[in-house]
């Protein structure tokens, strides 16, 4: 799942049912989603901060490129699988930052999903109506 080959150091995050793969090397700061910059691929702005959040909690946001591949799921999904991906990527870095990421939740599964449709009703939870007379 997570490996380390000459200063790339991979991460997987998974959200909803977003899935990101992370690479994280020595670098400038820029953040590549899809080929694309980050702030182009995740249009919010909160997104886009909570994808790097790991980053400024370890305090290396300005040295190191990020390049994430992700899949499924909708903006919120593929902003938090990014950052747990990127918050793996670090702690593999440099095992010390564990500590600080795990405080702050950067290192935490999110695993509430979609419940499914049961049959016999309208939606998940939701009953018909029920008529006594």
């Amino acid at each position: 799942m997570i490996s380390k080959t000459d200063n790339i150091f991979v991460g997987t995050g998974r959200r909803k049912t977003a899935t990101a793969r992370v690479r994280l090397f020595p670098g400038t700061g820029k953040i590549t989603v899809n080929g694309r910059d980050l702030t182009t691929h995740l249009k919010v702005e909160r997104f886009a901060k909570m994808a790097s959040a790991p980053l400024t909690t370890a305090s290396v946001a300005g040295s190191y490129d990020v390049i994430a591949e992700v899949s499924g799921g909708g903006n919120v999904g593929q902003a938090g699988a990014i950052s747990l991906g990127v918050a793996r990527a670090l702690q593999r870095m440099n095992p010390e930052l564990r500590s600080p990421l795990k405080k702050a939740g950067h290192l935490t599964r999110d695993g509430r999903e979609k419940e499914r449709k049961k049959s016999g009703q309208p939606g998940a939870r939701r009953r018909f109506q029920f008529s006594k007379r």
